[in-house]
């Protein structure tokens, strides 16, 4: 019993903390195009197999994405499909022109040799065992789709053997979402992330809610419920999270130079309108407390809203981007400003795709937009001017700004959100929401950071001896 028995240590924290292996290859080739905070993500993503990266608007995603593909192509001698949202398809068709890499559109389930881009919605065409590897661009936005079609995205990337999800993450502070992308790319289960790392404030993991994963039934926490990381979970959270993801704002993150990466300065003007329709009853305007009472405020206001709106844009001889969220503001806008064209949810995905390149081209000097639909991946950095109404969704203002104010932007960036009177609360609330964002953004960096040192001083080869009791 006074033996020691040899022993590798790192294998053995592996084991304990669920640090999954690499289940890729060394690159074929990292084009020198690439940056070199690129080429570096890119390498990595390629050595991982299945990873994830969190990178923040115009830090180029698209052509890391590309590479990603190509050499994965290039290793398998099989088809790659990338899935992106609407439009997106053929920005991604023409950078990969640009560089030079071979990648095709299909939009029917033809599937052709070497790279194929397609629409998340025109996912049912495809079969996952046709691909050797699949990209889910903006992944984020599979919080906009419903529980099936969502589930048919998850379920058609666990049957391929590479994965990579590109998206920018606006909203950091809800930790939880990362299980949805970990689930995706065949690590911990969202349900298994959960038990793991998190407890909730109601101090119980069920209700009458059920969730499906594998096959097997769930109870789950209802929305309201707010999870936080158990006693000393935090560090080994983000250990977790940098095995399989790398999240960055800009290069010096990952300490490269940000020299090229110099954003424009971005305006934001706060208009607040004053209604000349006063609620029933009341002889002023009073702030709308609660949902129902700022959706009828809303709607009560809705013209006056729409004329402050139009005006800001009309006969600017710019291009210019209204985001509305109510198919009653686009109708109204789109007659307030006459060279302007609306994508709202009855045109069908071909008439989306045309009126958004359309605008990119500049076919269209105005376009009028709900967020939900196109403020994920396009690129509208030829457009400098955008107004919003003021609402309580962060994630979809962040990311309807990202599609102007982004890295390649060579022009100051205005913002005007719009919002009556009654609205005052939701405004400070996005304020808040803004403030927050960035302040947990900047900690998820420094997160990820710090849980890669730890990986680093981890990824020793000398073999540890240890007393046999132990």
């Amino acid at each position: 019993m006074n033996g020691v028995v040899s022993q590798d240590y790192a294998a053995f924290l592996d084991a304990k903390g669920q640090l999954d292996g690499n289940f890729g290859f060394d690159p074929i080739e990292i084009p020198s195009f690439l940056k070199d905070f690129q080429a570096s993500l890119v390498t990595w993503a390629i050595q991982k197999g299945r990873a994830a990266l969190f990178e923040d608007c115009g830090m180029g995603k698209t052509v890391q994405m590309l590479v990603w593909a190509d050499n994965v192509n290039r290793h398998t001698n099989r088809p790659v499909l990338i899935l992106t949202p609407l439009a997106v398809s053929h920005q991604t068709a023409r950078e990969a022109r640009k560089f030079g890499i071979d990648a095709s559109l299909s939009l029917d389930g033809v599937v052709k040799p070497g790279i194929n881009i397609t629409n998340y919605e025109r996912l049912h065409y495809f079969d996952p065992t046709d691909f050797a590897g699949v990209v889910c661009d903006e992944s984020s936005i599979l919080k906009s789709f419903d529980g099936t079609r969502k589930s048919e995205i998850t379920t058609f990337m666990r049957k391929t053997k590479y994965r990579l999800l590109l998206t920018a993450t606006a909203a950091p502070n809800e930790y939880i979402e990362m299980g949805t992308s970990s689930e995706a790319l065949g690590y911990l289960g969202y349900m298994d992330m959960l038990s793991r790392f998190f407890k909730n404030n109601q101090n119980n993991s069920i209700n009458p809610l059920v969730y499906r994963q594998r096959g097997r039934s769930f109870k789950v926490l209802d929305e309201g419920a707010k999870w936080v990381f158990k006693g000393h979970a935090e560090e080994p959270f983000w250990r977790w999270v940098c095995s399989w993801a790398r999240a960055i704002r800009k290069p010096s993150d990952l300490g490269f130079d940000d020299t090229e990466f110099a954003l424009p300065p971005l305006t934001e003007n706060h208009h607040l309108i004053r209604s000349e329709a006063l609620p029933d009853g009341m002889l002023f305007s009073m702030p709308a407390i609660g949902l129902a009472e700022q959706r009828a405020e809303r709607k009560r206001t809705i013209t006056d809203r729409c004329e402050f709106a139009s005006s800001l844009v009309a006969n600017t001889g710019r291009s210019a981007s209204v985001w509305c969220q109510l198919n009653e503001e686009g109708d109204l806008l789109e007659k307030m400003i006459s060279d302007a064209i609306q994508v709202s949810g009855r045109d069908d995905d071909e008439t989306k795709e045309k009126k958004f390149l359309d605008f990119i081209d500049g076919n269209a000097r105005v376009l009028i937009i709900k967020p939900r639909i196109g403020a994920w991946g396009l690129n509208f950095q030829h457009c400098a001017h955008m107004v919003t109404f003021a609402s309580h969704s962060f994630e979809q203002y962040y990311q309807s700004v990202r599609r102007f104010w982004r890295f390649g932007q060579v022009n100051p960036v205005t913002v005007d959100v719009v919002a009556s009177e009654g609205e005052k609360q939701i405004l400070e609330n996005l304020q808040r929401k803004a403030q927050s964002a960035d302040v947990m953004f900047a900690r998820l960096v420094d997160h990820m950071n710090d849980a890669l040192n730890v990986e680093r001083r981890r990824n020793f080869t000398k073999q540890m001896e240890t007393p046999k009791w132990l």
